[in-house]
């Protein structure tokens, strides 16, 4: 355990100048560095020497300063050396019974997260997987919520016969607000996409139009604090107007975005978000936290519980000590005490700290663009509003083969979006370990694949 803990961090150390993406790994030879499974035993320090020989080759640098794709975060130290703890404690975070350890801090840092992301303080909260488990959870309590309004028992009764349920969405948001859509027997089919601005911010005045000529019932609508792409956000105060106007339930998609609400620099764009009835984000995007770690907030618990709370004969301790099950909130019984590392980054930053966060993020993002935008046949295409930044390098062939060089040279990773029609190299600034040397180097690559066409 210790080996492996000195290797973590030996890796952590060498991740400021290690290249950044594998382009020279060799996938069979790794594979038959695994090997194929022994008929005896291998001692354990013998097989984690085999499986940091066969995986190290291969090992993305996330953890880095130059790596922009995906949203991803750095990991802060202290949530990475309480991640460490985590899997060497190995609780179950199933309830107070199972480990009073991991329900009291889940609910020391859930109130944490609600004071910085300006969340009503008696929203009910869960730690889940990603926003895709969190949105999931969201959109599971606002079906019952909306269905129930209808005098329809969803969880006892299931969708067959239940009166039809409409759900109303930005039309540029994220995949994974369908992907939810399916997994909650409700089909992606259900969706009513309404128009969006030219930065993917939702039209207002479109969605409370759609809402009028809808049928009425049972509703739900999605918005996004961060498009994936542009980084836009919807006018969440106004549109959760319309929405409640016609009594909908509003979820907000903030995978990355909400943590705009932390930061005073970037709190307007979060205008009105407290006005919504459930909210998904991510831990392990802005806040820096290692993978996986997502947050669900709920404005009514009664419909968050309902949706997702269970019993069985031989599960006991649910609200042991007056601690919260923290498994009624989040689709997962057995469950990994996410809690420790999320509490550990929120200490070492504290409020001040994750502002500065964002606000130094976004002020990298600017960098980027405005030293690419200087550039000859580069173009950024969105206002940089947030931390993400969109580059068309002039047509779609030769802006996916800056971006393939970008990613072979081994100094930086961004990946590539396709955004009004358009491919583009996508810059995601989200790592606390990221400086202005990183960008200026980083720019410095990406001028050198486009000059090298």
């Amino acid at each position: 355990m210790l080996k492996a803990a000195t290797q973590a961090a030996d890796h952590r150390e060498r991740a400021v100048d290690r290249p950044v993406f594998p382009v020279d790994g060799d996938l069979d030879q790794a594979r038959a560095r695994l090997g194929a499974l022994a008929d005896e035993p291998t001692p354990a320090e013998a097989a984690l020497d085999q499986l940091v020989a066969a995986m190290e080759p291969l090992i993305v640098v996330s953890t880095g300063p130059r790596y922009f794709g995906f949203v991803t975060g750095g990991a802060l130290e202290a949530a990475s050396a309480a991640d460490v703890l985590t899997t060497g404690w190995d609780q179950l975070a199933f309830n107070a019974t199972s480990s009073p350890a991991a329900a009291l801090v889940e609910e020391v840092a859930g109130g944490w997260l609600k004071e910085l992301l300006g969340l009503p303080s008696a929203a009910s909260f869960g730690f889940a997987t990603g926003a895709q488990g969190a949105s999931t959870v969201c959109l599971a309590a606002a079906r019952h919520w909306a269905l129930a309004q209808a005098g329809w028992d969803v969880e006892r009764d299931g969708l067959a016969g239940a009166p039809p349920l409409r759900v109303v969405a930005n039309e540029e948001r994220h995949a994974t607000i369908d992907r939810s859509l399916r997994l909650l027997g409700l089909g992606a089919a259900a969706l009513e996409p309404v128009a969006a601005d030219d930065q993917g911010a939702i039209d207002v005045e479109a969605l409370a139009a759609a809402l009028d000529r809808g049928r009425p019932g049972p509703t739900i609508v999605c918005l996004q604090a961060g498009n994936v792409n542009s980084g836009a956000f919807d006018d969440i105060g106004a549109a959760s107007d319309a929405a409640h106007a016609h009594g909908a339930w509003v979820h907000v998609d903030g995978a990355f975005g909400l943590w705009a609400a932390a930061n005073p620099g970037t709190c307007h764009l979060t205008t009105g978000i407290e006005a919504a009835d459930s909210w998904a984000t991510d831990g392990h995007k802005w806040l820096n936290v290692p993978y996986d770690c997502g947050y669900v907030f709920c404005a009514r618990p009664d419909a968050h519980e309902a949706a997702m709370s269970y019993t069985a004969a031989y599960l006991t301790g649910q609200g042991a000590n007056g601690l919260r099950g923290p498994s009624d909130y989040v689709l997962e019984s057995s469950r990994r005490a996410r809690g420790f590392a999320t509490w550990a980054a929120l200490r070492q930053l504290g409020r001040r700290g994750v502002a500065d966060l964002v606000e130094r993020c976004c002020a990298l993002a600017r960098r980027f663009a405005e030293q690419l935008a200087a550039v000859s046949g580069v173009r950024v295409v969105n206002e940089v509003v947030l931390n993400q930044v969109l580059v068309s390098f002039g047509d779609d062939e030769r802006t996916d083969r800056v971006v393939d060089r970008v990613q072979r040279s081994g100094e930086c990773w961004m990946g590539a979006t396709t955004w009004h029609g358009r491919r583009l190299m996508r810059i995601s600034v989200s790592s606390g370990r990221t400086t202005e040397a990183d960008v200026d180097r980083s720019v410095h690559a990406i001028v050198a694949a486009h000059r090298g066409l």
